[in-house]
């Protein structure tokens, strides 16, 4: 699943607050203040488009308690790199992993050999 900065961003926040209580109850308001807390100062307007947009897209799965809504992740960090991964190996490597991991080891080697 290929996602944004700010997607990468919202999903972060909430990876981070349920490393804390995995049950905890996590509001648009939530992620706006954790995410302006780490310097991403974004409207709240644009915050909840982005969680929708996560939620029609089934990363974060959306739920009523009283009046207001929380989001959970459906998939947790570890998860969300292996699709990634996956998604990168297929799209720039057709798939085959040891190429990649060339490519990796190559990029490594200019980028501490100048």
């Amino acid at each position: 699943m290929a996602c944004g900065s700010l997607e990468i961003d919202i999903l972060n926040s909430i990876w981070r607050m349920t490393e804390e209580s995995e049950d905890r109850d996590i509001s648009i308001q939530d992620i706006v203040d954790d995410l302006a807390a780490n310097g991403v100062d974004r409207a709240y307007t644009t915050i909840k488009t982005v969680m929708d947009r996560l939620t029609v897209k089934s990363v974060l799965v959306r739920y009523k308690s009283g009046k207001k809504f929380y989001y959970k992740a459906a998939m947790n960090k570890d998860e969300m790199a292996r699709d990634s991964i996956k998604l990168i190996v297929n799209q720039f490597f057709g798939g085959d992993y040891l190429s990649m991991l060339h490519f990796i080891e190559n990029e490594c080697d200019s980028m501490f050999i100048k």
